[in-house]
């Protein structure tokens, strides 16, 4: 063999050598790059029942290897959800952590320090045709029945936020429908008015209005409504209930007393005229008697 294909041998085997030194060092020594994925994870300590908000999380990388399964890598999957158990900063969300916002615990934490829920069984009429909807705001009015003089209806609440409607949450899910038997409308309301509330529901009838969304004030209590804005005379009746009979003698059927409260003129009943005297004549037909009357 000549010397230039000893050297093309020599060098071949240099070369090889090379780059299995390079691969060994590459597999064993140098930093391996791992893939990494985000995953949310808290930005503080959490309690229980906490109703986490978009400030309350993050996005973090981590390496693909050290995710635990039903980690959450989506903040929008854990928004307005509630934490079951404690959660630490810098600690991954997981799903199992989370509450439905359909259940127990997501609803209650969705109710505001220092406010009550309270159900309202509505119909069509009483719920606004279903135009109410979670979130918007309503007027509460309680109507007592009765007669005309007993009947009112007044404005007990205002402005007042709807928690739920029916199945349907503020998040615009279902919740389970098993437990929901009739129709009903959460409202959000303070402990002071949801005292009011369920006395009222449990003397007469409620009902809801609608209101604007940006209509947030507040009218003065112009006190209830009576029958009188529907029968004008109402009050006259009332007067004369009050004074009852004098002298033995209804004042409605007093002309003068009718007259005086109502503006109205009682109607006169036609005279009659006297009977004419009539001529009774017995008339004897053997053992029978009879009467006749003459005019």
């Amino acid at each position: 063999m000549d010397r230039q294909k000893k050297l093309l041998i020599f060098a071949a085997a240099w070369v090889s050598a090379g780059l299995l030194t390079w691969f060994l060092y590459r597999s064993a020594v140098a930093p391996q790059q791992e893939k990494m994925v985000r995953v949310v994870v808290a930005t503080h300590d959490m309690p229980p029942g906490t109703l986490l908000r978009q400030s309350d999380l993050k996005l973090v990388s981590a390496p693909a290897r050290d995710i635990v399964k039903g980690a959450v890598f989506d903040t929008k999957n854990a928004v307005n959800r509630a934490l079951l158990v404690p959660l630490y900063l810098n600690e991954p969300v997981l799903a199992s952590k989370l509450s439905e916002p359909t259940t127990a615990e997501g609803m209650a934490a969705v109710i505001e320090k220092g406010f009550r829920a309270v159900a309202v069984p509505i119909t069509d009429a009483t719920g606004v045709a279903g135009l109410v909807q979670p979130n918007a705001r309503v007027d509460v009015l309680f109507t007592r029945p009765g007669t005309m003089a007993e009947a009112i209806t007044s404005t007990i609440l205002q402005n007042v936020k709807v928690l739920a409607t029916g199945h349907q949450t503020p998040t615009g899910q279902t919740a389970d429908t098993r437990t929901v038997r009739q129709p009903v409308v959460t409202l959000l309301l303070t402990p002071a008015d949801a005292q009011k509330l369920e006395l009222a529901k449990n003397q007469g009838k409620i009902s809801l209005s609608l209101r604007n969304p940006t209509d947030t004030a507040t009218a003065p209590d112009a006190g209830p409504v009576t029958t009188e804005v529907l029968d004008p005379h109402i009050n006259a009746r009332m007067a004369l209930a009050k004074k009852g009979r004098v002298g033995g003698k209804s004042q409605l059927e007093d002309p003068a007393a009718w007259q005086e409260l109502t503006g109205l003129k009682k109607k006169e009943e036609p005279k009659k005229e006297p009977e004419k005297p009539r001529v009774v004549v017995d008339v004897y037909r053997g053992d029978k008697h009879v009467q006749e009357l003459f005019k």
